[in-house]
């Protein structure tokens, strides 16, 4: 696992400031980084359902494709996944799929969670891949401004789907 909480709490203040920007552009406030074994940002990304139009837009997927980009090669084995709030089953999907080593959470997510609310798909034993998760770095922060915006543009409904 690459870094440490101090670390991981600096990765998660650069998830936050991608998750704001997803708010003010109208999209669910999510954002997600990949960092590589090094402790390197690879890719930074937040929500872009709504301004792209795009179902698969979701900051975890968003922020994958560009690192494996960057790496050039899909394999993501020795990377960290680090999300303001916790992928729902596509997003924690393609983490298993990419072979995310390390999966760092926000807020937990009762609704959409599938990296141990919910369901736990990441560590799913029947799978070829799991995922390292570590849950609960800057959970207050990643929550109020989650449920900030579903107050203010849902009408309260505090479900996020990432």
């Amino acid at each position: 696992m690459a870094g440490g909480r101090e670390n991981f709490d600096s990765w998660m203040q650069q998830a936050l400031i991608e998750a704001r920007a997803a708010g003010e552009r109208g999209d669910i406030p999510i954002g997600a980084l990949v960092v590589d074994a090094n402790g390197t940002v690879l890719a930074v990304a937040g929500n872009r359902r709504e301004v792209d139009r795009d179902p698969t837009a979701h900051a975890e997927v968003l922020a994958l494709r560009d690192a494996a980009h960057q790496l050039g090669d899909w394999r993501l084995s020795d990377c960290t996944l680090v999300v303001t709030v916790e992928p729902c089953p596509m997003c924690a999907g393609a983490s298993v799929l990419a072979r995310i080593s390390t999966l760092v959470i926000g807020a937990w997510n009762d609704e959409y969670g599938a990296a141990g609310s919910r369901w736990d798909l990441v560590r799913d034993r029947r799978l070829n891949h799991q995922v390292e998760v570590v849950g609960g770095i800057r959970a207050e922060e990643c929550s109020a401004l989650l449920k900030e915006f579903m107050a203010d543009q849902r009408g309260g409904d505090n479900s996020p789907s990432s």
